[in-house]
């Protein structure tokens, strides 16, 4: 592990990304809320929280850091579930790597939640947006390949 001591302390953020791509069959199924285990996204959220407050255990050589706040966003698009993940931190190191197994396990959380409708269900595009803070200072994704795909959201229907 990466010795942090004479790090300073300071505000840092990330943001990262992944992608369930899933038939539109499924995709109805979760509209209707109609999924034999429950409702996948709210799931999903909750386990990408989780996943982000355990990340040191995930991956061996992380430190383990005081969060200070995770937002987990899954979001049914025209093909998929889109996932955004947000974790800040007042710490001697960076959050991307908690962002990014918040997006991992949010994402495999909607393919264990969809898998008896669909096992063809892919979990892509899983990277880093952004970050801030830190002695490497500010990184956004510059190559395009984050794609906005707010534009094709659709309508779930209201919980029961």
């Amino acid at each position: 592990m990466v010795d942090v001591t004479a790090k300073s302390v300071t505000h840092r953020s990330a943001v990262a990304h992944a992608f369930v791509k899933m038939s539109p069959r499924v995709l109805a199924a979760m509209r209707k809320l109609e999924n034999p285990k429950g409702d996948p996204l709210e799931v999903a959220r909750i386990a990408g929280i989780s996943a982000a407050k355990r990340t040191s255990e995930w991956i061996p050589l992380c430190h383990p850091l005081p969060l200070t706040h995770i937002d987990v966003h899954p979001t049914v698009c025209k093909n998929g579930v889109e996932i955004s993940t947000q974790v800040t931190a007042t710490a001697q190191t960076g959050v991307e790597m908690e962002a990014l197994v918040a997006a991992a396990a949010a994402a495999l959380t909607v393919y264990d939640m969809c898998k008896a409708l669909d096992k063809s269900i892919e979990i892509a595009e899983l990277y880093l947006v952004e970050k801030t803070g830190g002695k490497s200072g500010d990184f956004r994704r510059a190559d395009g390949r984050h794609k906005n795909r707010q534009d094709q959201v659709t309508k779930r229907a209201p919980k029961r």
